[in-house]
């Protein structure tokens, strides 16, 4: 195995050291101190545009801090309070201020392996038991960040989200008592909230600069979009890696019941149960049951419930930066709620960048270890410290095209994207249906519904040949390479029969190829990142991304309830044979369709991997030539000469 030590980089920002020094002589000692006997206040030192690590992470100094947030999601008459462990370096009890880079999250105790999942086969048995993460409460400071941005001059925290760990409260799932416990951490570190050690002693952030950064992956990267979304001030920057923005995105779709991928038939009250593991556990079955009544698995309307969930109507609010990061594979957190977060951070003018990597629910930290770092430390440095260190004049977008090989865009949809409406036309008798930009009307084409019998992939296969359980339109061989970015929607003439109300598109490489999976294999090369201890190396083996060899790919997918063709916030009867045009949208994806393959759609009911499963039999009537696929189409393709 190779050990490698990562160097930094050596562009110099301009301005860097003169606006660091600046914020250094903040925490300088007055004028005319010189004369008493008290040591120098030490300082941060800034070479090459970004701060440099000189401080010990070996002699830090660990403390745990119980803070009063401003809810009572108990009930008991005491406002909830929140725990954060915070580790900074030793000069801080000398007079050093320092940022704070924070990661909150409700699992830091563990999970429960013991909660049931919802049913999801309709008239079916209950879904298998949520899995188990187990944790040892010692291991406080998981990760990098203590190894990397402490010794630069940084304090690194780990917060327990309201009714989790050490905190007191209940978990529910991202409503705004849980915003207000994250947000409360960052009241502490400016002043603003009251805190206590654990013998019970009031403390306070003396040590803080006020400047605080987020980040974390799946709920621990939603917990900063929430906090970002109060408005806090001192919450600088973050950064959210699979991240939601809109639980109603992560459990429902278009009126539907969803499920986040890997994880049928669990909903709000499922995850909250799962991640139950404050002391007292039992106060808060009141509150888990009142969310179980409110999330509504029958109609999948967004409602107020849903509402209390949503944060992109508050990127106004948000005054930190945001670094938005997603895999092109995550079905778990779907790559739309980073994609509508981005969009609205855009309109409210908020600075930000963006990663999308071809991982699924992950990190890219392993795989493009050295720019990760690189990219994430000047982002805290510009925005924690102040350093004029050039991340922002960058391009904004990082995409990861094929494993390890990246490209950069100063936007995304990249710029020139145009919207190119393909028509799902009816084929010759046995074969599939055409996908052209020309549309040909036909006679109504018909499917029957395989309910929970047969998975999306098993309805893939054999794309030319007639299949009585789905509806497939191909274009011919692609003659040049076609890139979809942005977000594929569907407009669909058709009728329902049966009980599925679900409709389900999925947007479809066929050509076989070797293609990134989302998962990640051990390279065996050791790198080094920043300072080790025992117990802790400060090292990691490099990951790369598992590849396969298919005939196929799932480049997206999309789902409608057909009850919700108006609204997702309204349910409406379908009536059985009628023609009714239902539009929905796919989620959003970056892909290269390559020569020689084929852009297929493949029209479903029941998707058994993520919508509700009603026994077989629905009939969709789809007619043909006044159906189509809206296809988010880059600069540089062509899909003329397809018919």
């Amino acid at each position: 195995m190779t050990r490698r030590l990562l160097r930094g980089p050596t562009r110099r920002a301009a301005g860097a050291l003169t606006l660091a020094a600046a914020l250094i002589a903040a925490t300088a000692p007055p004028a005319g101190a010189a004369a008493t006997a008290r040591p120098a206040v030490p300082t941060i030192k800034v070479a090459n545009g970004e701060t440099q690590p000189v401080f010990s992470r070996a002699d830090a100094v660990t403390q745990t801090v119980d803070i009063e947030t401003t809810v009572d999601s108990d009930r008991d008459g005491v406002r909830d309070r929140v725990q954060l462990r915070i580790m900074r370096p030793k000069e801080t009890d000398r007079g050093l201020r320092v940022p704070t880079i924070l990661e909150p999250s409700p699992y830091w105790a563990g999970t429960h392996d013991d909660v049931p999942m919802h049913p999801v086969d309709i008239g079916g048995a209950q879904a298998r038991s949520h899995a188990t993460v187990q944790r040892n409460l010692a291991e406080i400071f998981p990760g990098y960040y203590d190894n990397y941005f402490l010794p630069r001059g940084y304090a690194v925290a780990n917060l327990d989200s309201i009714g989790t760990g050490g905190s007191t409260g209940c978990p529910t799932s991202g409503d705004r008592a849980e915003q207000a416990g994250t947000k409360a951490a960052v009241d502490w570190l400016n002043g603003r909230a009251r805190g206590w050690a654990p013998d019970g002693t009031p403390v306070k952030a003396t040590w803080s600069t006020g400047s605080v950064g987020m980040i974390g992956q799946s709920y621990n990267g939603t917990l900063p979009n929430m906090a970002a979304a109060s408005g806090v001030t001192g919450l600088k920057a973050i950064v959210p890696i699979a991240a939601i923005s809109s639980w109603y995105d992560y459990y429902r779709a278009n009126g539907g019941v969803l499920a986040p991928g890997g994880f049928q038939g669990e909903d709000l009250d499922v995850l909250a149960k799962v991640v139950l593991t404050r002391k007292n556990p039992e106060v808060c079955a009141k509150v888990i049951d009142e969310l179980t009544a409110a999330q509504d698995r029958e109609t999948g309307d967004y409602g107020e419930v849903w509402a209390d969930r949503d944060y992109v109507g508050d990127a106004r609010k948000v005054k930190a930066a945001v670094m938005v990061v997603h895999g092109l594979n995550d079905w778990n957190v779907k790559v739309k709620n980073s994609v509508q977060w981005w969009n609205a951070l855009k309109e409210a003018g908020v600075p930000r960048k963006l990663w999308l990597h071809q991982g699924n629910h992950a990190t890219p930290f392993r795989w493009r270890l050295e720019e990760w770092l690189r990219q994430t430390h000047h982002w805290f440095d510009r925005w924690l410290y102040g350093i004029q260190n050039g991340i922002t004049a960058e391009p904004r977008v990082d995409i990861e095209r094929a494993p390890g090989r990246w490209e950069t865009a100063r936007d995304w949809p990249v710029p020139g994207t145009r919207t190119v409406p393909l028509s799902l036309n009816a084929g010759a008798e046995g074969q599939p249906g055409a996908l052209s930009p020309r549309p040909r009307p036909g006679a109504p084409q018909s499917m029957v519904d395989a309910g929970r019998t047969r998975t999306a992939e098993q309805l893939l296969v054999n794309e030319n040949q007639a299949d009585p359980n789905r509806l497939v339109y191909l274009t011919p061989e692609l003659e040049k390479a076609v890139r979809v970015n942005g977000i594929p929607r569907m407009s669909v003439k058709a009728s329902l029969d049966g009980r599925s109300p679900y409709l389900t598109a999925l947007l479809v490489d066929y050509g076989t190829d070797t293609r990134p999976t989302g998962a990640r294999v051990d390279t065996g090369e050791r790198v080094c990142y920043g300072e080790g201890v025992p117990g802790d190396d400060g090292c990691t083996t490099r990951l790369a991304h598992r590849t396969e060899t298919a005939p196929f790919k799932i480049v997206t997918r999309g789902w409608l309830d057909a009850r919700n063709r108006h609204s997702p916030s309204r349910t409406e009867p379908v009536a059985p044979g009628r023609e009714y045009t239902f539009r929905w949208d796919m989620e959003p994806t970056d892909y290269v369709f390559k020569p020689g393959h084929r852009i297929g759609v493949v029209v479903l009911s029941t998707d058994y991997d993520y919508t509700l499963r009603y026994p077989a039999g629905t009939r969709l009537t789809v007619r043909p030539g006044s159906s189509k696929l809206l296809f988010p189409m880059a600069p540089g393709g062509s899909l003329e000469g397809l018919g």
